[in-house]
């Protein structure tokens, strides 16, 4: 199975040693995102939504990079600053996935970079 580093600027850098997407096969892994502004690399302002808006807004120009959307993504796992922020969160990654949601996890992390409130990852299935 070939392995393809998926790479845009419509989202933020890498930070690390890591590519923003991969694809390989049917599959598309979008490292974590955060509610970073891809042009300063910096964390938008708004609180807990507008971060959110962010990060589904980078993810899904990981995807469509590699010819995917948010429409195809199967699993996500999400990382909280604060669980308290939960309820906010959620209503706006509703408003990006519709339907056949995928499958989630939502996690409360310690420290997150930049000390961004939210960072989701996620994988898409491309179909055969």
């Amino acid at each position: 199975m070939k392995k393809s580093i998926i790479v845009t600027d419509r989202a933020p850098q890498p930070i690390g040693p890591y590519s923003a997407g991969v694809r390989a096969g049917n599959l598309v892994f979008a490292a974590g995102q955060a509610g970073l502004d891809p042009v300063s690399g910096e964390v938008v302002p708004g609180g807990i939504e507008a971060e959110t808006h962010r990060v589904l807004q980078n993810l899904s120009a990981v995807f469509e990079a590699a010819g995917a959307s948010l429409d195809q993504v199967v699993k996500t796992t999400v990382f909280l600053r604060d669980m308290a922020d939960f309820p906010k969160m959620n209503a706006v990654y509703a408003q990006y996935f519709k339907g056949d949601f995928p499958a989630r996890t939502t996690v409360q992390a310690a420290g997150l970079p930049k000390g961004v409130a939210v960072e989701i990852e996620a994988i898409a299935y491309l179909g055969s």
